[in-house]
């Protein structure tokens, strides 16, 4: 159907006075009434994720309705009878989780939903403690504002993988925007379809936590505590407060505020976004800032070194904690070589140096946290989950323990703040203790670069890119010799799935990594560099703007 016959559709449907102003509007905007309706959101193993507004291209009460309905007709074929919803801070979270528990109560699908906001690693924690079949996490993670989501998690708490998100989008595929709804979510709530899940399991999810981390001491440590205006600004400071910590809230940070007005673009991994966090750790003179991004499933940090305060990617967060994890399990006396750490193929090839150091198995997978979370289940299945240890990728998501089966910036802060206690007691801050594994294993340098094409001609401009570098991959870059060009599509000798994945390799774990984000309108290229990172910056700056035309 083409844009302006879906507008006409949803002008005979939709009667809301808001929603038909907005509709109405792009009668006089026809750039934009095509950009709303060019397509449908893409249905993938994120789910859905995509701009707030009236269109079939958007998010929206009738993309969530249609998405719901998809995967309520998807979970009776397969005589699933469950589901949990939780929802995050920003706009119309609480609006389209409530949807989606209508759609699942009209199909019969008992659900229990969350009484307020709450983590996207709790609502794999609320799948697996209420024996679900599936969940839904109404979130858009750390994007701006104007953006919001729907991810979908199995029974295992993890988020669905390939096989189970093309089956998902086949079945919403079949599926009308459009439809007779015939109760309201508090009638559901009365008949007990749908029902708010207890408060004790909250403090489940807190206290196993603590197991995972153990007995941790964080008296005399001053922490910064930032939740970017989402979910962790209650339980972060909780946990770390009954360990015995001293939390200095960012007070405009930790409240839920659905524009977040302070942090625009709510992503620990920019510095600009924790600069109210380094403000009120500078003013009280902190020994560390944490910083979790709306949904709590990622977190930042910026440690003190003298009078400043040095902010630490996600790949030198893994190195440490890694270490660190490995060196408590030694020290215990435990075998780290029966430990297995599962890492994605972009994140620090040092983990894996150091891993081997203590004799600790690698389990290398595709990027996104939904493969470690199946590789967990894996183990799981054959009676090994306890040699579960540390899951991590590079854009600062870690796991500790197997309770949830999603990256879980809540265990993290916890782990994050008594290595740095312990450190402490040896007279050394967090840089200076990376800084010594550098020493031992080599500086390797990751940066992430990532170019936005937005709207459908800039998907478009991406397979083009990653057509053209197939069709021509290089045989050098910046003078480095590419010893070995792996294609994820062909998947021979990786042992993966097939995924939109190059990489080029140049020894000695060096290595360009370039992938379209699963998320995101953007190209992203990772590079691990031991030198030459400026000009290998300069090198793609340009290519793309060669591909892109300018």
């Amino acid at each position: 159907m083409e844009p302006q016959e879906e507008w006409e559709q949803w002008m005979r449907f939709v009667r809301g006075g808001q929603e038909r102003a907005e509709l109405l509007a792009l009668e006089k905007d026809p750039a934009a009434l095509r950009e709303r309706f060019c397509g449908e959101l893409h249905f993938g193993t994120g789910g859905l994720r995509g701009v707030i507004g009236m269109g079939t291209n958007c998010m929206n009460v009738y993309t969530v309705r249609r998405a719901s309905r998809g995967l309520a007709a998807y979970m009776c074929a397969h005589g699933m009878k469950k589901a949990a919803v939780c929802y995050d801070s920003r706009k119309n979270s609480r609006l389209f989780a409530q949807t989606a528990a209508r759609v699942f109560a009209q199909n019969g699908i008992v659900c229990v939903i969350v009484r307020k906001i709450m983590p996207t690693p709790f609502l794999s924690f609320l799948t697996r403690a209420e024996g679900c079949d599936m969940g839904v996490m109404i979130t858009a993670s750390h994007n701006p504002a104007y953006y919001n989501g729907y991810k979908v998690y199995n029974g295992a708490g993890c988020q669905i993988t390939d096989a189970a998100a093309a089956a998902v989008a086949c079945f919403i595929g079949e599926e009308s925007y459009f439809g007779e709804e015939t109760h309201s979510f508090d009638e559901y709530v009365r008949q007990g379809t749908i029902y708010f899940a207890a408060e004790e399991i909250e403090e489940k999810y807190l206290q196993g936590i603590r197991d995972i981390v153990g007995e941790t001491d964080l008296s005399g440590l001053k922490i910064a505590y930032s939740a970017l205006n989402g979910t962790g600004y209650k339980l972060v400071p909780k946990l770390l407060g009954a360990a015995g910590a001293e939390v200095i809230p960012v007070k405009e940070q930790c409240v839920p505020d659905e524009n977040f007005t302070t942090c625009p673009y709510p992503n620990p991994e920019k510095r600009e976004a924790l600069a109210l966090g380094i403000k009120t750790a500078e003013e009280n003179g902190c020994d560390l800032l944490i910083a979790t991004d709306p949904d709590a499933d990622r977190v930042g940090i910026a440690v003190r070194c003298g009078d400043a305060y040095v902010t630490l990617t996600g790949n030198e967060v893994v190195l440490l904690l890694l270490q660190y994890l490995l060196e408590e399990r030694k020290r215990r006396g435990e075998d780290t070589s029966r430990f297995f750490v599962i890492k994605t193929i972009v994140t620090t090839g040092l983990a894996e140096k150091i891993a081997a150091e203590y004799g600790a198995k690698v389990i290398n997978v595709l990027t996104g946290f939904k493969y470690i979370g199946e590789q967990i289940g894996l183990l799981e299945a054959r009676g090994e989950e306890d040699r579960f240890l540390f899951g991590f990728e590079e854009s600062y998501g870690y796991l500790l323990g197997t309770q949830v089966r999603d990256k879980d910036a809540p265990v993290a802060s916890l782990a994050i703040c008594k290595m740095t206690a312990e450190y402490r007691k040896e007279g050394i801050n967090l840089q200076e203790a990376l800084e010594s594994i550098y020493e031992k294993y080599g500086r390797l340098t990751n940066t992430l670069l990532s170019y936005t094409f937005a709207g459908a001609a800039g998907h478009k401009k991406i397979e083009e890119i990653m057509a053209r570098l197939r069709r021509r991959p290089p045989e050098e870059i910046c003078g480095k010799a590419v010893e070995r060009c792996v294609d994820y599509m062909k998947n021979e000798g990786t042992g993966l799935p097939k995924s939109n994945v190059l990489q080029f390799e140049f020894g000695d774990r060096e290595s360009i990594v370039i992938r379209p984000s699963g998320t995101e309108p953007n190209l992203k290229i990772y590079m691990a560099l031991r030198a030459g990172a400026e000009q290998m910056e300069n090198y793609f700056k340009n290519y793309i703007e060669q591909a892109n035309g300018s």
